[in-house]
């Protein structure tokens, strides 16, 4: 991994104090994953880091540490989305990406899991931490707004580690393909991966999955219109898919094989050397959600 050098805050705008994700959360290591090949710079915020590729101007992956016993319920109103200081302008996505169009400012770490703490002033500046653009990818309005699988598997996450007192890891990030539309000078990704990683039995678990905006043909003009060049890109209704953490490390390029080793996903290890999306297991409900471990214990 290329990684940078940051320079510290502004002033008004100072984030030098973040000590980020924390690769011991869990009692057992788990590193952000790391991307070779490619300039990256990893920024630490409160409860959560962001590795951002900046050919992409995007993040490659966030990581969060989530604290079921300690997450606070706080409003998100009036917190405005803001750049980040310790980057320039050129090196990451911001308003004008999302000005006048469908597409939606996606919380890659999600704000809710994030606002935790010993203190209400700790939650409160992860809570505006989670507001960073370099923490926003660009979502169909409709996935990130509606009450859809995606949003549920985040619920599902958030809820089972409040309920039960749990630590949860969470990575969450673009996939970047070939076919992706260009908008506004930036890739827009339609696929997003989630991989989420906890203690089953004292042991490392993880489990993954892939949500696909990709629009579906019907939805796609039959001829280029005029005049229309600054035109959103048509984004698709959202399939979620349970999926081998194998198949996020082969499509993302992220170093992941320790979260490989071990993954709960049966297939996963029934079929290691299938072609990536042979296993793909389509979630058709809130119900199929599924961590495979016992919410009760560590």
């Amino acid at each position: 991994m290329d990684e940078l050098l940051l320079v510290p805050g502004s002033a008004a705008h100072d984030l030098s104090d973040r000590a980020g994700f924390d690769d011991d959360f869990l009692g057992v290591p788990v590193p952000v994953p790391a991307l070779a090949g490619v300039e990256t710079v990893i920024l630490a915020y409160t409860h959560f880091s962001v590795l951002m590729r900046l050919d992409k101007r995007l993040a490659a992956v966030t990581a969060l540490g989530m604290d079921g016993r300690k997450l606070m319920d706080l409003e998100r109103s009036g917190i405005p989305w803001r750049l980040d200081p310790r980057l320039a302008e050129d090196q990451q996505t911001g308003e004008r990406l999302y000005a006048r169009n469908n597409i939606d400012r996606g919380h890659l770490v999600r704000r809710a899991s994030a606002v935790w703490g010993d203190t209400p002033a700790e939650a409160a500046r992860a809570n505006e931490d989670t507001f960073h653009y370099t923490n926003a990818a660009p979502q169909a309005a409709k996935f990130n707004q509606g009450l859809d699988l995606w949003l549920g598997l985040e619920s599902y996450l958030q809820e089972h580690a409040a309920d039960y007192g749990r630590r949860l890891v969470v990575f969450t990030g673009p996939i970047f393909g070939d076919s992706d539309p260009v908008y506004r000078g930036v890739d827009i990704p339609l696929l997003f991966f989630k991989v989420a990683v906890f203690l089953q039995g004292g042991n490392l678990a993880a489990t993954g999955y892939v949500v696909d905006q990709t629009p579906q043909l019907a939805d796609l003009p039959d001829v280029p219109r005029p005049g229309v060049a600054d035109e959103a890109p048509p984004l698709g209704p959202f399939r979620t898919y349970q999926v081998p953490v194998r198949d996020i490390a082969a499509l993302t390029g992220l170093e992941l094989d320790q979260l490989v080793a071990v993954d709960r996903m049966p297939i996963a290890s029934e079929l290691p050397t299938a072609r990536v999306t042979s296993t793909w297991r389509e979630l058709l409900s809130p119900e199929c959600l599924d961590l495979d471990f016992d919410l009760h214990g560590d």
